[in-house]
């Protein structure tokens, strides 16, 4: 796309005060009824009028006895400026609503921002209508945060943030898979060693190991099939049938509520390990009361999103 080309040493732009008294004082027929629109006195109008003509020189009004009249040339010129005028009117920035509200940037990764936050969006918005939110996502694994961003939601381990960074909630572990995967196996697998008969997706964010040392197994990381360096990724891998996801319930509530991701060794039989990181929502100085808003309703979403998810399981 080419830049707009540079104005013209030669371009006499008029001001928009002039434009818009134009336009009152030809619409209504008087100063007197403009100046009452424009919240200005008649003499303001008039010399506003006066200047625009000054600058384009051509008169645009005929300024009779009783009521103003449009010369020729203020007749065409009319069409145009009601034409620029309300393309101007139409931007969404030069509402006095919009210029209302305050804005707010949250950065969050990009699972939690699919899976928690924008499903619960619409619950912040009715409550705060005069918050302009803009969702950025951040890149988890390798530390990039949105930019600018007021509010930031980071994944690390716990404590990672200071101790007056508390995790949003806390987080557990289990093998999720599709049915179709399962329903290959035959006998199914039921316990957590029968799992070395599946593919198990890895990757560098949530790594099997832990895992496999709380049930007893002294297994070394899984080196087959590609890293996934997001944990959305996974959770969609393992809901095509490519293999058993390490998964977080919170996260994974709409495959397990559609049934597309079930427990890789049934309800009743598949243990749940804390996980040792979590989402955290760090502190911003001099925080707005926008921001606090969104902090007080994030953190009690995220509490609802875990909820959900473990008893989905």
């Amino acid at each position: 796309m080419s830049a707009p080309p540079p104005f013209s040493a030669d371009l006499r732009l008029p001001s928009l005060e002039g434009l818009r008294a134009f336009e009152a004082a030809a619409r209504l027929g008087t100063f007197e009824r403009a100046a009452d629109e424009l919240a200005i006195t008649a003499s303001a109008v008039s010399k506003r009028v006066g200047a625009l003509e000054e600058l384009l020189g051509v008169a645009l009004l005929q300024r009779g006895a009783k009521a103003l009249a449009l010369s020729a040339a203020g007749k065409e010129y009319l069409e145009q400026v009601r034409a620029a005028l309300a393309l101007l009117a139409a931007m969404p920035l030069h509402q006095r609503a919009a210029q209302r509200r305050e804005r707010l940037r949250v950065s969050a990764p990009p699972t939690f921002a699919r899976q928690v936050l924008v499903p619960a969006l619409p619950e912040f918005c009715s409550r705060h209508p005069d918050v302009e939110l803009e969702v950025v996502l951040s890149v988890p694994y390798l530390d990039l945060a949105g930019a600018d961003a007021e509010l930031e939601v980071r994944h690390g381990p716990v404590g990672a943030f200071g101790a007056d960074v508390p995790p949003l909630w806390r987080d557990h572990l289990l093998p999720l898979a599709s049915p179709a995967l399962l329903a290959a196996e035959v006998p199914a697998p039921r316990t957590p060693a029968e799992l070395a008969r599946l593919p198990l997706l890895r990757t560098p964010v949530e790594p099997w190991r832990p895992w496999f040392r709380a049930q007893g197994l002294e297994w070394p990381e899984p080196d087959q099939g590609p890293r996934l360096v997001d944990l959305g990724l996974t959770l969609e891998a393992a809901r095509c049938g490519q293999g058993v996801a390490l998964a977080r319930p919170a996260l994974a509530r709409q495959m397990l509520r559609s049934g597309e991701l079930v427990p890789a060794l049934g309800t009743a039989r598949t243990p749940m390990v804390a996980a040792s990181t979590a989402y955290h929502l760090l502190p911003h100085a001099g925080a707005s009361p926008a921001a606090e808003a969104f902090a007080t309703w994030l953190r009690a979403a995220g509490a609802r999103a875990a909820a959900e998810g473990l008893a989905l399981v």
